[in-house]
């Protein structure tokens, strides 16, 4: 198990769970002496430069001791997922009902695979996106609704409202 991917996840929501951080995403880039694994972290409130600096200082050291990187030669990387971060489980989905989203099917709703709106309501297992008809009319009556499976969902981003 040492070496996997699945053992650096295992490692990495271990110690950002007792730091009080969530796991968003973990991946290993590039090959040989040049691999980059970024973690990105987030917390209600939003990470600080100091959460990813502990996060990172306490998993480099346990990744060196338990040999977790094969090779042993990467470059880490600890960042928060952005204001426009991904959306891939059913948690962050309900995390963010209410929240404007970009989001991608992957089979035709409506005869559209491309949605941008609120996500007004979420089960668990569909979502409903609220989605304005014009850009011109910003009425909320002027809004129409799309029901999407979350199982037909492809890609999802958070927009971010400034």
């Amino acid at each position: 198990m040492a070496g996997s991917l699945e053992h650096i996840e295992q490692i990495t929501r271990r110690v950002a769970d007792s730091l009080g951080l969530e796991l968003v995403e973990l991946e290993m880039r590039g090959g040989g002496k040049f691999r980059t694994l970024r973690i990105f972290i987030d917390k209600p409130g939003g990470v600080t430069h100091e959460d990813c600096a502990n996060l990172s200082r306490e998993i480099g050291t346990i990744f060196d001791v338990e040999d977790a990187v094969p090779g042993g030669t990467y470059t880490l990387e600890v960042s928060s997922p952005g204001l426009d971060r991904k959306l891939r489980s059913a948690a962050d989905f309900e995390r963010f009902t209410g929240s404007k989203l970009k989001l991608v099917t992957r089979q035709p709703v409506n005869n559209n695979r491309f949605f941008e709106g609120r996500l007004t309501r979420f089960d668990g297992r569909e979502l409903v996106l609220e989605l304005p008809v014009s850009k011109k009319k910003k009425r909320a009556e002027d809004n129409q609704q799309v029901v999407i499976e979350l199982a037909n969902v492809e890609r999802a981003n958070l927009v971010p409202e400034i």
